[in-house]
């Protein structure tokens, strides 16, 4: 192959990649500036509205559980597309819904579409080797959080100009540009060898058997979990209780960025330099730090925007030190499932920010203590599960 060539396809997986990372993301942050539109149009609380981006996520972690082992019975590229085409459908029934259950109800279709883009992680296992992995791997959490903090400011735009509409209109628009960049890439792209149908079940049966990679997933989960819980509940910290405007939320948000970046560059210097464990361990360690400043903050100056996105910044450097690793450590243990390998860590991500998203919105009267609470408690878990594979690996050596 020419050398040029290498590149070119090279840099178009990777763009591939970043624009499944950047629709993976799209649907759940766009939306955020919209809650009191959406509220308004709807007739209910921006807690209602709130709900639906957890259950947006728990649909996101049950569609996941068959895409993976279905991507390597049938191959990667027909799941993606057809994943593609379902999301469009949900964002289009949401555009259309005048009840706001119908709107839910398209909510979770499109999820169960957006399924399809958890097989970046698979997609980087079978198309990347080695270091590259970890790299690509950091890149797209970096990426991901970029986009996470540029979204809300492109959703205050889109509210302004379009309305809540905006934000599903521009989804369907970028999902049917990737549907065409991935029908004509992953055709090119090296036959990945694909399950046989009786090993469908017996391949979740392997892994979820197997503690060290449950370990790392679930590590990986938890990081997400804080993450998220906070992403859900900025709205209506930022613009219900302490009123801020839309486009003010959105410029809150957008530090957000330059958390991802640093900790995007902190993780690509730690990798070279240190061992996984200790990895897991630094980026934990912030979360935790997090937790504490956060604490601290409240019961100090009450409920302020710095008290909240202070600790944030802290706890999200953590999170794209400590789950890059943990996801890479965790696809390594079984290549041969990369598709079911990919769903289950999916499933534990995006249950894990479901359902402790929901816990935490429910503790509507205390939201910062509520979030400080569970940065210590899920990091000081996380670093148990670390600890418990950091022995499991030196006993498999010794044996």
């Amino acid at each position: 192959m020419n050398p040029s060539t290498h590149i070119s396809n090279k840099s178009s997986l990777i763009l591939l990649l970043m624009s499944m990372t950047l629709l993976g993301v799209f649907p759940l942050d766009v939306v955020l500036p919209s809650f009191p539109a959406l509220s308004d149009h709807f007739k209910t609380s921006a807690s209602d509205i709130a709900l639906s981006v957890s259950l947006f996520a728990i649909g996101l972690a049950l569609s996941v559980v068959l895409v993976g082992p279905l991507s390597d019975l049938w191959g990667r590229r027909k799941l993606l597309l057809t994943g593609i085409v379902i999301s469009i459908i949900g964002a289009a029934g949401c555009l259309v819904s005048s009840d706001y259950s119908w709107f839910l109800l398209f909510r979770v279709v499109q999820a169960v579409g957006c399924g399809s883009f958890v097989l970046s992680q698979a997609l980087i296992q079978d198309l990347f080797v080695g270091k590259e992995q970890e790299r690509m791997r950091i890149w797209m959490t970096t990426g991901g959080g970029v986009f996470i903090s540029i979204s809300p400011l492109l959703g205050t735009w889109l509210q302004l100009h379009l309305g809540w509409e905006g934000s599903f209109y521009v989804f369907i628009a970028l999902a049917a540009m990737v549907w065409i960049k991935a029908g004509v890439l992953l055709k090119h792209t090296p036959r990945i060898r694909t399950a046989s149908p009786g090993r469908f079940f017996s391949a979740y049966g392997r892994l979820c058997s197997d503690g060290r990679f449950m370990g790392y997933w679930l590590i990986s989960g938890l990081a997400f979990a804080c993450h998220f819980s906070f992403i859900v509940i900025s709205p209506i910290i930022f613009m219900e209780r302490l009123a801020l405007s839309p486009y003010e939320f959105a410029w809150a948000l957008l530090l957000y960025g330059v958390a991802y970046v640093v900790g995007g560059i902190i993780a690509s210097a730690l990798h070279r330099r240190l061992q996984a464990t200790t990895q897991i361990i630094v980026g934990l360690g912030l979360i935790a730090l997090s937790g504490v400043v956060m604490l601290w903050l409240s019961n100090q100056f009450g409920l302020t925007a710095a008290a909240v996105l202070i600790p944030m910044l802290i706890c999200t450097a953590g999170t794209t030190i400590a789950r890059p690793i943990a996801n890479s450590k965790a696809m390594t243990l079984h290549p041969e499932d990369a598709g079911t390998s990919s769903s289950v860590g999916g499933v534990m991500i995006f249950m894990c920010g479901g359902v402790i998203s929901v816990v935490i919105n429910l503790a509507s009267e205390d939201l910062t203590r509520a979030l400080s609470l569970c940065f210590l408690s899920l990091s000081a878990v996380g670093l148990g599960l670390n600890a418990l594979i950091a022995r499991r690996n030196v006993a498999l050596k010794v044996s």
